[in-house]
């Protein structure tokens, strides 16, 4: 979704540090320092293939997303090599020296294989090596123990992303944003550009930014919980119809894009797309 928002609004997407602009975003300070993320995740082994499932959200308690980070760092961090540390809801790698990393947080596999994603060839060594510790690390864990008795999955793995540093603070032509995603803010505020949380009230962010915007909905409203999808996309059919907005973009997390121009008020969203009704979920 990041990397999509950029794309459109003509910026191009950062080829490492997303994990020091979702810390920029968390705390308002550009870090020095390399880091990467480290969200928990939970890997399913078959029988030739593991499949990953990220634990976003209340999926994971920050207590006990604390108690594994401290273990981590008692068990594996060290002033040489990495540091675990954890910050709010988020919990980061800071490295002496950079490794590689995944380029993708685990929600935009959620369900997939990861081995296409992880970093590959010799210069992923080190990051191979740190995950195979962690894992050994967390595989008895009492933590784990908990969930599995309670039927919850096991953070057997944390996925290290978006390694790298912050670049300067620099001043670049940029929409304002209404969001609430700490990787945007964190984005946004390099870039010095104007920031605004998410209300959900499409007009408020016209009556701020008549010329445009960038609005991030929170993960509840891809959840596909109907009364909120359809009180955004109401609020928004109204703005198209009055022709208060030249073009809408929408982009959602599983690829689908819909664009709507001056020209389609007065068709918006009158008949529905085969590709949003659940006829063809088995397509």
């Amino acid at each position: 979704m990041f990397a999509g928002v950029l794309r459109e609004i003509g910026h191009t997407v950062p080829a490492e540090g997303l994990a020091a602009f979702r810390f920029w975003g968390q705390t308002s300070e550009r870090a020095a320092v390399w880091m990467a993320a480290a969200d928990p995740v939970h890997l399913e082994a078959h029988l030739d293939h593991l499949r990953l499932y990220a634990l976003r959200g209340d999926e994971v308690s920050r207590p006990h997303l604390q108690e594994l980070i401290d273990y981590l760092q008692e068990t594996l961090g060290d002033d040489e090599r990495y540091a675990f540390v954890r910050l709010g809801q988020f919990a980061y790698l800071r490295g002496q020296e950079p490794i590689a990393t995944a380029a993708v947080s685990p929600g935009a596999i959620d369900g997939r294989e990861p081995d296409q994603f992880m970093p590959a060839g010799d210069h992923a060594t080190a990051h191979d090596r740190l995950l195979s510790e962690l894992q050994m690390a967390l595989h008895d864990h009492e933590v784990n123990r908990q969930r599995a008795a309670s039927g919850r999955r096991p953070v057997n793995s944390f996925w290290i992303w978006g390694g790298g540093t912050a670049p300067e603070k620099e001043m670049r032509p940029i929409p304002p944003l209404f969001a609430n995603d700490p990787l945007f803010w964190g984005y946004w505020d390099s870039c010095t550009g104007v920031i605004k949380p998410w209300t959900g009230n499409f007009d408020e962010a016209l009556n701020i930014a008549p010329d445009g915007f960038v609005a991030v909905a929170p993960d509840a409203i891809d959840s596909l919980q109907p009364e909120v999808m359809a009180d955004c996309l109401d609020n928004l059919r109204r703005i198209v119809k009055r022709g208060d907005l030249r073009k809408l973009t929408l982009l959602f997390h599983d690829g689908l894009k819909i664009e709507i121009g001056k020209t389609d008020a007065f068709r918006f969203w009158r008949t529905v797309s085969p590709l949003l009704t659940e006829a063809n979920d088995n397509g």
